[in-house]
């Protein structure tokens, strides 16, 4: 005599959420000055490849207040960022060949897609958490200065 056997194997689907948890490393140090006063001094990461400036700040889930992306870039020409991926909100702040600060976008709201453009053309940009550059008192002229660590 056969009895047949029955398989009571349970569905259990198992929902798993990428976490992708991207750590600061200090890269370099940058000091934001108005006139011949320094304003801010920032622990920042450098990007300067393609990956690294498509990536930015994608993914963190924090920001220190004294710490920032650079981002340098070969040429010098009008720049566009977008808050992709981006849980945190940034000020974008747009520089020159000459390291001047050009122009700023405030407040970038995270995981907007939306152009958010320079005023003139930039070789910097610099992001840093949003409001700082109002709680900073950063204007257009503001120059930087960094040194990158090897």
């Amino acid at each position: 005599m056969l009895l047949p056997v029955l398989n009571c194997k349970e569905d259990k689907s198992i929902k798993v959420e990428a976490k992708v948890v991207v750590s600061f490393k200090k890269e370099g140090v940058l000091k934001i000055r108005k006139s011949d006063s320094i304003i801010k001094t920032l622990d920042i990461e450098i990007a300067d490849n393609e990956y690294e400036t498509q990536t930015g700040l994608m993914y963190r889930t924090t920001l220190e207040v004294n710490h920032g992306m650079l981002f340098i870039f070969p040429d010098v020409q009008l720049r566009s960022f977008y808050m992709k991926n981006t849980k945190i909100p940034l000020d974008i702040i747009y520089i020159d060949e000459t390291k001047t600060i050009v122009s700023f976008q405030k407040n970038a709201k995270p995981f907007d897609e939306t152009s958010l453009p320079s005023d003139a053309p930039a070789k910097y940009v610099l992001e840093i958490n949003g409001g700082l550059s109002d709680t900073w008192q950063l204007s257009v002229g503001d120059r930087i200065e960094f040194e990158v660590l090897e």
